[in-house]
């Protein structure tokens, strides 16, 4: 028997239940048969796959070794712990959930700092007055070199963070922060504010696969198949179901409802009989109706989507040409 397919999933707090949520609606149910404190899962129905309940950070640090498969974790955790991260994973899919961004924050009393320019003379200015130079508090080392750096900022230092970054300037060991923010209120609420342009990065929980795991035959068909299900998901959440039968249904006014409504045949042309299914989007739905109606139809229903299982997945082509390249 071939190695497992090994999926990494967030061990604890709302991004595993978000993350299991994401899963379980594409069909993938996640289990852990041997009870809820183990770190090791299963996806029923899927006998080669196997779940590492592992903390974000630590999923990032496997996905660079090829520990794993595929994982779930932050784009930020990817992009501050892996070196050459676009040559080494993959970013699949972006998954919904886990929205906050890497920014860089400064005393709300600076008030004449609004911009990395400014903060550029600021420090220049900080070195020049006290002989050292400013302090930034961070636990994202290499996006905030990396950042600082494209502003041309030199000087300054990083001082690594280990407990709650947004309290370092108030604590007098820092005198700006680069943290990870979802709303802003917890920086406000310590006295900080965040640069106008200073989003270093828009971070969201995403699905990604390492280019150094094992991908043999019988991986790939794994990592298919899960890619299957997420698709045919995603592509059915975007849609109605829209069906009718008149005979005022053409080829014509086919072509105009897809100009108009942004709907998909999915089956193509009406049949002789003038049956059409069509796929809609949901804030189109009335519109679709009543524009059908008015050429004939004296019936339309419409139903969700669970799942459109298309003969080619955008998602494992990726993947495909990611492991190629």
């Amino acid at each position: 028997m071939s190695a497992p397919f090994v999926l990494a999933v967030p061990s604890k707090g709302r991004l595993q239940e978000n993350a299991e949520a994401f899963f379980g609606r594409a069909g993938l149910t996640l289990a852990k048969p041997r009870g809820a404190r183990e770190y090791r899962g299963t996806i029923t129905g899927l006998d080669n796959v196997e779940i590492a309940y592992l903390s974000a950070s630590e999923i990032a640090s496997q996905l660079a070794r090829g520990g794993v498969h595929m994982g779930v974790t932050g784009e930020d955790l990817v992009r501050e712990t892996i070196v050459n991260a676009d040559k080494r994973v993959l970013l699949i899919d972006a998954l919904g959930f886990g929205s906050a961004n890497v920014v860089v924050a400064v005393p709300q009393a600076w008030i004449d700092v609004r911009t990395m320019a400014d903060l550029d003379d600021v420090t220049t200015g900080f070195r020049a007055q006290h002989n050292r130079r400013m302090r930034v508090a961070t636990k994202y080392i290499n996006l905030t070199r990396t950042f600082f750096a494209s502003h041309g900022i030199v000087d300054y230092r990083i001082v690594e963070s280990a407990g709650a970054t947004e309290g370092a300037p108030a604590t007098g060991t820092a005198e700006l922060i680069v943290d990870i923010t979802t709303t802003g209120a917890t920086l406000a609420a310590n006295g900080l504010k965040v640069l106008d342009d200073g989003v270093i990065l828009r971070s969201h929980a995403n699905l990604v696969a390492s280019r150094d795991a094992d991908w043999s035959s019988d991986a790939r068909e794994t990592a298919r198949v899960i890619l299957d299900h997420i698709h045919a998901r995603a592509r059915a959440s975007k849609y109605r179901e829209v069906r009718t039968r008149f005979k005022g249904c053409d080829a014509a006014m086919l072509a105009e409802a897809h100009s108009r409504f942004g709907v998909v045949a999915p089956f193509g042309a009406p049949t002789s009989s003038g049956m059409l299914t069509l796929h809609c989007p949901p804030a189109q739905l009335y519109a679709l109706g009543s524009f059908l109606r008015d050429r004939g139809a004296d019936t339309v229903s419409v139903a969700a989507l669970d799942f459109v299982l298309d003969r080619e997945n955008p998602l494992f082509a990726k993947l495909e040409v990611f492991l190629r390249s």
